[in-house]
């Protein structure tokens, strides 16, 4: 088969859409104003940011005062947390999560234990999953803040954050929801998920790098952990970032709109791609729920082999996907996602993330599900361990 260029990495980012960049473009030249300044053309801005934090709202169904832009995901996830969790340590000191949070969250409770604050890491079950009861027996006296996210970013699982919400009704605890994923594929009301604060982040999306959404339901506790200005209600003080406000926005709108659509697609190629991987490549298995997850996510891992060779050779080959092993950050630590779901090490290091995007199409699968047995079984030939793979 001829060599194709593939980009299948669409949970790391993805690019932005026409629609969006369009919206963006006149707000880099004509309509450049600080929109905190009175005159003109910086009312231009203004009024461009109302207008956004309007939609957002509206496809949150929240109330515009409760919409907080930030720069990103890592942004909005150290904000909620922090900015919760400080503004409520005079009631209790005791937050809950899970083991398989995004390491925005995962690094930011570490930050609050240096301060005083004690964090309960939820287990997860094989499928990657929070047990709602989990965390109803997790809950103290002295807990403030829960933060699970939506669905998972490296093995798609989606979690019961709806039910969790009940659960937590009425105990004057804050929820957090890292909904980063979950944009443009799963609803995202804030009343039927019950959640205090959820984040967001445009370039999951198809909007432009560099800007986030961060929902803070009214009289929730927060603490602001950035000062400056009175900018977002003084709440995240720092001029706003326009351009990339509006096309976050456009594309968020596009997405939601488009995302029955977007799913059906994605399911189809999902399940063509596991299919024809699994029943070409021996010693492999998919990870995540089955059912339960993202419609785009694909995580497989392969015996024998590691998910950094696959991915180098994929590249080779012009397939961009992703490795469950820290393959940038010079750990030989595998996912510590899989290793929470209680997949061995030695399967663990040999995973690989195959997202898909929207402009994806069934010749792109059927490339990848092509190629990759030959790449398995080349680098399983080089394996040590060679002589227990499938003969």
């Amino acid at each position: 088969m001829e060599r194709r260029s593939v980009y299948m990495d669409h949970a790391a980012t993805t690019p932005v859409h026409p629609l969006a960049l369009e919206a963006m473009l006149p707000y880099f030249l004509e309509k450049f104003g600080n929109p905190s300044s009175i005159y003109g053309v910086a009312r231009e801005g203004r009024k461009a940011l109302d207008e956004a934090r309007e939609t957002v709202a509206g496809i949150l169904g929240a109330k515009t005062t409760e919409i907080i832009f930030t720069s990103g995901g890592s942004e909005g996830d150290n904000a909620a947390l922090k900015g919760a969790a400080f503004a409520s340590k005079s009631k209790g000191n005791h937050i809950i999560s899970s083991s398989i949070e995004h390491h925005a969250v995962l690094h930011s409770c570490h930050f609050l234990e240096k301060f005083g604050f004690e964090v309960t890491y939820l287990p997860v079950d094989r499928y990657g999953m929070v047990d709602p009861d989990e965390v109803g027996r997790a809950i103290t006296d002295k807990t403030i803040l829960v933060s699970i996210m939506l669905a998972n970013n490296e093995v798609g699982t989606i979690q019961p954050i709806a039910e969790i919400g009940k659960l937590l009704k009425g105990k004057n605890i804050a929820f957090h929801t890292d909904a980063v994923q979950g944009a443009g594929a799963l609803p995202l009301d804030v009343n039927e998920l019950g959640v205090n604060l959820l984040t967001l982040s445009a370039h999951k999306f198809y909007g432009p790098k560099g800007a986030g959404i961060l929902y803070l339901k009214r009289a929730t506790p927060f603490l602001p952990q950035q000062q400056g200005g009175g900018q977002e209600r003084n709440r995240r003080a720092g001029t706003e970032n326009v351009p990339g406000i509006v096309g976050m926005v456009r594309a968020l709108k596009l997405a939601v709109e488009n995302m029955e659509a977007n799913n059906r697609h994605a399911i189809e190629l999902r399940e063509r791609l596991v299919q024809g991987v699994l029943s070409s490549v021996p010693k492999a298995r998919l990870n995540g729920h089955p059912t339960q997850r993202l419609p785009n996510n694909v995580n497989l891992s392969f015996e024998y082999v590691e998910g950094e060779s696959i991915l180098l050779n994929l590249d080779m080959l012009g397939v961009a996907g992703s490795s469950g092993s820290a393959c940038t950050s010079a750990s030989l630590e595998p996912s510590h996602v899989l290793m929470a779901m209680g997949i061995p090490v030695e399967i663990a290091h040999g995973s690989l993330r195959l997202t898909l995007g929207y402009s994806n199409t069934e010749a792109d699968v059927d490339y990848v599900i092509s190629i990759l047995p030959g790449v398995v079984e080349r680098l399983r030939a080089m394996s040590p361990l060679a002589s227990q793979a499938v003969q």
